[in-house]
């Protein structure tokens, strides 16, 4: 009886590590699956700026065209016909209205960057979290590997102190409390 209870603790320490093991499995499944969407929202982001960079460019060139196209018009009237006039004054419309269209779309282009940025500071947030629970998890597995082979208890509460810091990180992977 002495040895039975002697080594109760063994049983303990196995539960324990199988609790970190699991833990730690599903820490890597969620670090790899939050780190994905975080290089995938940076992506996407980065993307829309290029995007909102375009409409930015194409904007200054209408608007450029539409400076020139005013000061050419001064000139005009008394060289021209009133048609010629006429195509000016409505290209210049018209290009000033593309600018009021792609300032509009880079402000929606802006915005929609802006979400998939805070998609992304997001995902690095949980993915850190459950980088943090994984490595404490392992460093947990390892020292009650440790103790069971050494069957030294104090390596083993070693490891029970550090899986519980792995567990807090775990959980923070999820709730992000931390």
């Amino acid at each position: 009886m002495g040895t039975e209870n002697k080594e109760a603790w063994l049983g303990y320490l196995a539960l324990a590590t199988v609790i970190f093991a699991v833990c730690a499995t599903l820490s890597t499944f969620k670090w790899s699956s939050f780190s994905t969407l975080s290089v995938m929202s940076q992506s996407q982001a980065s993307d829309q700026w290029s995007h909102f960079q375009s409409k930015g460019i194409k904007a200054y060139l209408y608007q450029m065209q539409a400076e020139k196209m005013e000061i050419e018009l001064m000139d005009l009237p008394m060289l021209s016909s009133r048609e010629t006039v006429r195509i000016y004054k409505s290209r210049v419309e018209d290009y000033k209205n593309r600018v009021e269209r792609y300032e509009s779309e880079k402000a929606e282009i802006g915005v929609k960057a802006k979400q998939l940025e805070q998609v992304r500071d997001e995902a690095q947030l949980h993915a850190n979290a459950f980088g943090r629970a994984l490595i404490y998890l392992q460093i947990a597995i390892l020292l009650s590997s440790i103790a069971g082979l050494l069957k030294k208890k104090i390596i083993w509460y070693g490891g029970m102190g550090t899986g519980v810091i792995g567990l807090v990180c775990f959980v923070d992977g999820y709730v992000l409390f931390l």
